[in-house]
């Protein structure tokens, strides 16, 4: 089903939470609303579902003005971020609630049990179903979630925040089998949350929200490769701002275009110090250095500190003043007061505009 928001708006009182939002989710897409709290991602979700009415625009299911629907009859899947399970419910009776409550003709109660099963099988919960929510994981429970919001065979299903909850190695374990879910039943997925990584790594394409916008859409890799704002620059991946050679003009260098050339010296000498190279990252500065001068390799930075985080190192260098943060690889092995020399690609410089709205 290919779902249009049509000049969306909302307001809580005086209050905005969505200006005018145009947006189209393709049929059998993975579209995500990425944005930080706040910015309206929510809200546009629950007016989808016609759970909140908007203020203004018009939402179309298939072309078909379904604004006035109401939430039970626009054929749509909703899962919570608190997941929402009954709890004196079993995990069968979770599932099979929907379907029960459906408004067509009843399904006869073969046809429930043969619809939780099938369930059961496809979210990886067999062997639960006799179990009561108290007795499950988190993971599981969100599962029996996404398996009562598909009982009843939506033709969108909308997440908002489902993972959040969980611990990081759960996240990604979900976020994978939700994206293979999604494929295998080629539903139209509507998925809500503040975590860039979860986005790029799901998405066919994302929306970034700001302050009740739309900043940019695209697919995982326009929004990162190719930013159309400085807000999308900064929210999604490191954001690493220079000067550019043109009075006002704004360049992004990715994390893995700037390089550690050379320890210039250590502070105090050390003669069996090794010399090191590795990627370095730097976030957002008060005081953008040009690019030009990076190319050359002629920025220079001490550093100050140095965190290690498994997967690489994180450094703190001190350059003119201010603190930049650098992602560096393990075998990166810099002792605080060494200089370093940094370099950076300049064909791999993206232009954004210096300011926002």
């Amino acid at each position: 089903m290919q779902i249009v928001l049509d000049n969306i708006a909302k307001l809580y009182g005086d209050i905005p939470a969505v200006h005018g939002v145009s947006l189209v989710a393709r049929s059998g897409e993975l579209l995500t609303l990425l944005g930080p709290s706040g910015c309206g991602k929510t809200t546009l979700l629950r007016i989808i579902a016609g759970l909140e009415k908007p203020s203004a625009g018009r939402v179309l299911f298939d072309g078909e003005d379904v604004t006035a629907w109401p939430p039970e009859t626009r054929g749509v899947g909703l899962v919570f971020q608190n997941y929402a399970l009954f709890p004196h419910m079993s995990v069968a009776e979770n599932i099979a609630y929907g379907l029960k409550q459906a408004r067509r003709p009843r399904a006869s109660r073969h046809e429930i049990r043969k619809r939780v099963d099938e369930l059961l099988e496809l979210l990886d919960l067999g062997g639960l179903a006799e179990r009561m929510p108290a007795q499950l994981s988190a993971g599981q429970q969100q599962r029996v979630a996404i398996a009562r919001a598909l009982a009843p065979r939506p033709h969108v299903l909308l997440l908002d925040e489902p993972l959040s909850a969980l611990d990081a190695r759960l996240r990604e374990h979900l976020r994978l089998q939700i994206r293979r879910l999604q494929q295998r039943l080629g539903i139209t997925m509507i998925y809500v949350t503040h975590d860039q990584a979860e986005a790029l790594s799901i998405s066919d394409r994302i929306a970034v929200m700001r302050a009740g916008r739309i900043e940019q859409i695209g697919t995982p890799e326009e929004i990162y490769e190719r930013p159309a704002s400085r807000f999308v620059a900064e929210f999604v991946g490191d954001a690493n701002f220079f000067a550019g050679d043109r009075p006002g003009e704004l360049l992004l260098v990715r994390p893995e275009h700037i390089e550690v050339l050379e320890v210039l010296e250590i502070l105090p000498p050390d003669p069996t110090a090794e010399v090191s190279v590795c990627t370095a990252v730097f976030p957002e500065e008060p005081a953008l250095p040009p690019l030009s001068q990076l190319v050359r390799g002629e920025l220079l930075a001490t550093l100050q500190s140095s965190e290690y985080l498994a997967t690489h190192r994180r450094l703190h260098l001190r350059w003119r003043d201010s603190v930049l943060r650098v992602v560096a690889p393990t075998s990166c092995r810099i002792a605080p007061g060494q200089r370093v020399r940094l370099g950076a690609s300049a064909s791999r410089a993206i232009p954004i505009p210096l300011a926002d709205r």
